[in-house]
């Protein structure tokens, strides 16, 4: 091969990756925007969540049967499945307990109408996720292993018979799983009775108060719907990376970050925030040490917040 074809090869290598695990960001930053988007709710716990998901998936996989019923490669992506309703459960019952006591109409006489308790609150879910998953599970990596990440498909010839990308196949389902999540999401905001009633939670608690929709309700969906979309987001990465108790720490503000570059306020805006954040990451390779991918997300993060500060699709009036 001369030096332009594996040149060539190199970058369209890096752009499929980047649209493949930028898939996977796109989802867990869906589940942050929809949090944020109807709550106005700064979650710091949102990574951990992603965490528990991971973790469920892994335990759900290799203890309750599914891989002797469904076997190594369709069973991780069953576990995740199951994953999302548990993790569902488990935001609904933290919003009740927890998160509702400073959201809401309720927080209309509060200092900065609740920020501060938010911050606090979650940061310390956080840290009891973070250590409670340290003292269960231990602190050693793990990984839902399914012979597909090992595998690939490959896609040659392209325009010269040397070139040719290969596309792992964990990362081409795991990206398949989430369009399909995305889309299934988007339908039920724009075409349901629900998704209206988080729209108009989200747009103004005290109107839809008066107009008869149960707003706490609507946020605590919101809330563990947000949960659940992250959750099964962590057991998707779980097929390709291994992970720990910290991991969370390693995405949240990867997640941040996709939210803020689609728009705050915008959930479809915040899959393509995550997009993005895939493919700088993974281009930036081709350059720059590993060690410096985040770095190079960040270099990007602040280029675009100078140049567009809303974000690819927020406004200033525009809320989900």
């Amino acid at each position: 091969m001369t030096d332009t074809q594996i040149l060539i090869e190199s970058v369209l290598q890096a752009l499929v990756a980047g649209l493949l695990i930028g898939a996977i960001y796109g989802l867990m930053c869906v589940g942050l925007a929809l949090i944020f988007g109807i709550m106005r709710v700064i979650n710091f716990a949102q990574g951990d969540f992603m965490m528990l998901g991971m973790y469920a998936a892994f335990f759900i996989f290799g203890s309750f049967g599914v891989q002797s019923l469904f076997g190594g490669i369709v069973g991780p992506y069953v576990a995740v499945a199951l994953a999302g309703p548990l993790l569902f459960c488990f935001g609904w019952a933290v919003h009740k307990v927890l998160i509702r006591q400073v959201t809401g109409i309720r927080t209309s006489d509060m200092e900065a109408e609740g920020h501060y308790a938010q911050l606090i609150l979650t940061l310390g879910i956080a840290l009891v996720l973070q250590n409670g998953a340290m003292i269960l599970f231990g602190a050693q990596l793990m990984s839902l292993r399914t012979p597909l990440a090992s595998e690939a498909f490959m896609v040659a010839p392209l325009w010269a018979d040397p070139v040719a990308i290969f596309l792992n196949k964990a990362r081409v389902v795991s990206a398949v799983v989430s369009v399909g999540v995305i889309v299934a999401l988007w339908l039920a905001i724009t075409r349901t009775r629900l998704g209206k009633s988080l729209r108009a939670a989200a747009d103004n608690p005290e109107a839809s108060t008066y107009m008869g929709i149960n707003v706490d309700r609507s946020h605590r969906i919101a809330f563990a719907l947000g949960t659940a979309i992250t959750a099964v987001a962590g057991g998707l990465l779980a097929t390709n990376y291994p992970f720990h108790p910290f991991v969370g720490l390693e995405y949240v503000i990867v997640m941040y970050a996709g939210v803020v570059l689609g728009g705050i306020g915008s959930v479809i805006g915040a899959f393509w925030g995550g997009m993005t954040i895939g493919l700088v990451q993974q281009l930036s390779v081709l350059v720059l040490p590993t060690q410096l991918q985040n770095a190079t997300i960040f270099v990007f993060f602040l280029l675009i917040v100078i140049l567009r500060p809303q974000g690819f699709f927020g406004r200033v009036w525009e809320r989900t």
